[in-house]
């Protein structure tokens, strides 16, 4: 079954690591992502440009509305996913666990829905 793996952190507290800290956590996302891939379970993975890139479109009354930044503001934003191949819930909770990002930030993980086509 499909699962998102939807990363959040706290974009003002990434800022604050020095490059070396990021540089570290980066290369612990490529090893991570290498064991997915050598695992057959990784099916894609993107990181996400900072919130302040992102806007937001909402359709009311006919008309488009666009605002800049995320629909909430909250101490921790989305910044990347992975798609991933997992046995159940558990596996992707397993997944989950081992992204870098989860020691300072959250996981969700949601099924994808699967439509008969």
């Amino acid at each position: 079954m499909k699962y998102l793996l939807l990363i959040y952190e706290n974009e003002a507290a990434w800022e604050q690591l020095s490059p070396e800290e990021q540089g570290a956590i980066f290369g612990e996302y490529g090893a991570y992502s290498e064991s997915l891939e050598a695992a057959g379970k990784y099916l894609h993975g993107e990181p996400l440009q900072p919130t302040a890139t992102a806007s937001t479109v909402r359709v009311r009354d006919g008309r488009t509305l666009v605002t800049d930044g995320p629909f909430a503001e909250t101490k921790e934003q989305l910044g990347g996913f992975y798609l991933v191949e997992a046995a159940d819930l558990d596996d992707a909770l397993a997944l989950a666990a081992r992204i870098p990002t989860a020691r300072m930030g959250s996981i969700e993980v949601r099924p994808v829905l699967e439509i008969p086509g």
